[in-house]
């Protein structure tokens, strides 16, 4: 590498490292490409005993150029149905918003972003919202108001596990 290697590439390929070294159960991680540590691509296998259980979900990580500083944006590229999930694959949830005070009043800033995530703890809490989906702020309306409609919901969430599974 030419030059000076910034903090955040040296703090991503530390993380890259640890978890190739130290896999987690649930989710697999890596580059997209070896000559950009700033894009991850991550598979996220549904939680046992949830909706999603069995299902294979892709999803894109990036990394802004202040990472730890600033959270990535993660985006599935796999079909989602969720409540926390934007219609075009984006995930809404507390830890990826910017840190401090939320203009809109909705988020405690302790909710938000801090330096100290990392790869591994961003998954986790997109796995953890895909157990316990957060109706109160929902990115996805037209998903939220389909969980009212119980039966609905599960057939649309099983399609999308069984289109998962026939991507492998």
């Amino acid at each position: 590498m030419a030059g000076t290697v910034s903090q955040a590439s040296l703090l991503l390929q530390k993380q890259l490292k640890d978890l190739a070294k130290n896999p987690v159960d649930g989710f697999s991680a890596g580059l997209v490409d070896d000559s950009n540590v700033f894009e991850w691509q991550v598979t996220i296998i549904g939680p046992p005993d949830t909706l999603y259980d069995g299902g294979y979900f892709n999803a894109i990580m990036t990394f802004p150029q202040n990472y730890p500083n600033s959270p990535p944006s993660v985006r599935f590229t796999s079909e989602m149905w969720h409540p926390n999930v934007y219609p075009d694959g984006r995930v809404c949830i507390s830890i990826l918003h910017p840190p401090g005070e939320d203009p809109n009043g909705y988020e405690l800033a302790s909710e938000r972003w801090t330096p100290v995530h990392t790869v591994e703890s961003i998954v986790l809490s997109i796995i953890s919202m895909l157990s316990s989906p957060n109706d109160e702020s929902p990115a996805n309306i037209e998903a939220a108001d389909c969980r009212e409609k119980r039966d609905e919901f599960k057939k649309k969430v099983r399609h999308i596990v069984r289109k998962s599974q026939e991507m492998l």
